[in-house]
C-alpha cells in the first residue's frame, strides 16, 4: 500500500503552465494537437533540453463500462470514442508527461505505457491477465461514480491484489465525476474507503465525445499525481535497498 502524499509535495503541480515548460510540452504537440506516440517513439527535444526519461508500465483495470478506454484516450490527448465498445484484447497506449521535481528542480520526462484489456476478454483468455500484470509498476483500478456496483467491486479487486503483488503501486480512479447529479457514491464512502485501504483515490471527469482534444488542464492533475506516486515508490525502493545493504 502507498503512503498518502499531499498533492504537489514532490512535483510542481502548476509547472506545465510556466514559460519554462513550454518547449517541453511543445515536443508533445503537432499542429497544436497532442502527438500519438508508438511503442518505439518519443518526443524530439533540442539538445539543450535533454532530460532523463523514466518509463513505467501501468495496468488499467475495472468493470466493463466504467470508461477505461475513454480514460486512457483522454490522458493521451486522443479522440474519445463516442460509443462504448468492449476492448477485444490488449490495447497499449504511450503517454509522455514532463514534470519538475520540487526538491531539486530536476526535470524528468515520464513515459507511461498504459495497458487496457476488456473484462470479457480477460475471462475468456487465461493468458491476457498475466500479460497485463507482468512487470507492471502500477495498477489503476477504475470505478464509475454513476455505477455503484463498480465501486463495490473495488473491495474484491484490492483483496485479490494485496497478496504476492504487494510491490505494485495501486491507485483508484473514479470516472464520470462531473456527472454529480447521477452519482451513486458519496464523499463519505470515499473517505472511509481510503482510510480502510490506504489507497489514493483520484476523481476524473468523464470525457467529452467528439474531435476536440482534452486540454492539458483536464489531465494535468491526474498525470502529475500519477507521476508523483510512481516517483515516490521508486525513491522508497532505493531507500529500502540502501538500508538493507542491497545494491
Amino acid at each position: 500500500m502507498s503512503r498518502r502524499l499531499v498533492p504537489g509535495c514532490l512535483v510542481l503541480s502548476d509547472w506545465y503552465r510556466s514559460a519554462e515548460s513550454k518547449e517541453f510540452f511543445s515536443s508533445l504537440l503537432y499542429k497544436n494537437r497532442r502527438k500519438h506516440f508508438g511503442l518505439l517513439e518519443g518526443p524530439a527535444l533540442p539538445l539543450k533540453l535533454s532530460v532523463d526519461t523514466v518509463s513505467y508500465k501501468i495496468f488499467v483495470c475495472g468493470k466493463s463500462g466504467v470508461g477505461k478506454t475513454a480514460f486512457v484516450a483522454k490522458l493521451a490527448g486522443l479522440e474519445v470514442p463516442s460509443m462504448h465498445h468492449e476492448t477485444t484484447g490488449i490495447q497499449t497506449t504511450v503517454v509522455f508527461w514532463p514534470v519538475k521535481l520540487r526538491e531539486n528542480g530536476r526535470i524528468l520526462m515520464f513515459r507511461l505505457q498504459f495497458w487496457d484489456c476488456g473484462e470479457n476478454a480477460i475471462r475468456r483468455f487465461d493468458h491476457l491477465l498475466p500479460a497485463c500484470r507482468d512487470q507492471a509498476d502500477a495498477m489503476l483500478l477504475l470505478f464509475s461514480f454513476t455505477d455503484r456496483s463498480s465501486f463495490d467491486d473495488l473491495f474484491n479487486q484490492l483483496a485479490r491484489l494485496s497478496g504476492p503483488e504487494n510491490g505494485i503501486l495501486k491507485l483508484v480512479v473514479g470516472t464520470k465525476f462531473d456527472q454529480f447529479m447521477h452519482t451513486d457514491v458519496t464523499e463519505k464512502e470515499l473517505r472511509e474507503f481510503q482510510q480502510a485501504w490506504a489507497v489514493p483515490v483520484f476523481r476524473f471527469q468523464s470525457s467529452v465525445s467528439g474531435v476536440s482534444q482534452p486540454a492539458l488542464e483536464d489531465v494535468a492533475p491526474l498525470l502529475n499525481g500519477l507521476a508523483e506516486h510512481l516517483w515516490n515508490q521508486d525513491q522508497l525502493a532505493v531507500s529500502l535497498q540502501t538500508e538493507t545493504g542491497v545494491c
